[in-house]
């Protein structure tokens, strides 16, 4: 009888630590990666190739890598305007499996006072202009988002996950003209504790442009999200990563007491504390990481090889960004790169290479009927403006083609690609 009683307790003991979440673990870590050379600025093309000007503050890229059942997903959130070129990043996704990082989810804040990383040491792509410290940073940037990756491997440890919602109106739709304007208005935020209930990392999802501080200030800066992050780093006494949100047509929305990235970011940051800090955690259920990542091809709204056009690009810009970029776009085909994520079966992550539209979060979340759906944008690459169909069709900036080469209803398409796959993943 006392075997058998021992027996018992035993099991009883290792289905305790099994739901405790042995096989559900997380891990934090960041990098430093303002860089050490006056850059070119991304984000407005009236600055061309002006160089910066000092740092105002710090840009980081923060990983966080989940893992479930020995299966390892990384979401890294960069301050920067874009994420790195397409081969850069398949060099990163190939790297990342040499640490056991299955898939990643690269997400750049889009700040528009960053450095420009597009620029290439090859003859008329920055060779001839521009320093080697300058040509150098995507390679630096490279190491850093993998070093980031490699230390969070080894921070991992058994955690707990939970997360919260609410609508704000902090954002406004900068595009339509059209009543009612698209917006969506959900600040998400997903806390990880370590099993003592201590917050290993906060994830706070939002959708609006980083575009509030001044352009002709060419100081480096986290913009907004730099702001709101560090508030809530400094209250919560944990680390927190921002995702950005489908923010192609959506800016914040201000108010006297919310018009600089000071206030602006210290007041999001009270709504993401509030959040938070009313969050229980707990060990997932049913663990489980499944994902995938597939680059699409669609054809271009504009000749990419007319080189008339080019020419007015180079113009507006500066020759050796837009002689950087061509490479992605060879053939004149556009090719972005949808990442779909399901994490315990309950938290949906849809990564999306550009700016799209609010309208595309909207529907996404309202059609797939997880426990959480986020969209991140700017995700594994770039490929400029993804509008809707009525947003092409209504034009201006963002709907036009000079900004959205992708073909028409493209966008729709990818969304419903990822919808069927969440589907798909949730059987």
């Amino acid at each position: 009888m006392k075997c058998l009683w021992f027996f018992v307790f035993v099991l009883a003991l290792a289905t305790a630590f099994s739901a405790s979440g042995e096989s559900f673990r997380v891990g934090y870590a960041e990098a430093d990666i303002t860089p050490e050379h006056p850059m070119p600025m991304g984000g407005y093309s009236a600055r061309g190739e002006t160089l910066s000007e000092g740092v105002r503050d710090p840009l980081y890229a923060k990983a966080l890598v989940i893992e479930a059942e020995d299966v390892r997903l990384a979401v890294v959130g960069l301050d920067l305007n874009r994420p790195p070129m397409d081969d850069s990043m398949d060099s990163i996704f190939e790297r990342a499996r040499a640490l056991g990082v299955d898939h990643v989810m690269v997400s750049a804040s889009h700040t528009h006072h960053s450095p420009l990383i597009v620029l290439r040491d090859e003859p008329g792509m920055g060779r001839e202009r521009f320093e080697p410290g300058v040509l150098g940073y995507s390679a630096f940037l490279e190491e850093a988002i993998l070093d980031a990756m490699r230390e969070a491997v080894d921070n991992l440890q058994d955690a707990r996950i939970g997360w919260a919602t609410q609508d704000i109106d902090m954002n406004r739709n900068r595009h339509s003209d059209h009543e009612p304007k698209p917006r969506d208005p959900e600040l998400a935020v997903v806390r990880f504790d370590a099993m003592t209930g201590d917050p290993i990392a906060i994830m706070v999802n939002y959708a609006a442009h980083p575009t509030m501080h001044p352009v002709d200030d060419l100081r480096l800066s986290a913009e907004w999200p730099g702001e709101m992050m560090a508030a809530v780093e400094s209250v919560m006494d944990t680390n927190c990563l921002f995702i950005q949100g489908a923010a192609g047509d959506l800016s914040v929305r201000t108010t006297p007491e919310t018009d600089t990235i000071e206030t602006y970011g210290q007041a999001l940051a009270q709504k993401v504390i509030g959040l938070a800090e009313g969050i229980e955690t707990s060990p997932p259920a049913a663990p489980h990481i499944e994902a995938v990542m597939e680059r699409h091809e669609f054809a271009s709204r504009i000749p990419v090889d007319n080189e008339e056009l080019l020419d007015a690009y180079r113009q507006a810009w500066f020759p050796e960004f837009v002689n950087s970029m061509l490479p992605e776009f060879e053939g004149n085909k556009i090719r972005p790169t949808l990442t779909v994520a399901l994490l315990n079966n309950e938290v949906a992550l849809v990564g999306g290479s550009g700016e799209f539209f609010s309208a595309h979060s909207i529907r996404l979340k309202e059609r797939f009927r997880g426990e959480l759906t986020l969209f991140v944008g700017y995700c594994n690459g770039s490929q400029f403006y993804f509008p809707t169909i009525e947003g092409a069709a209504e034009g201006g900036y963002g709907g036009s083609p000079q900004v959205a080469w992708l073909e028409v209803g493209a966008s729709e398409r990818l969304i419903n690609d990822a919808l069927i796959t969440l589907y798909e993943m949730s059987e």
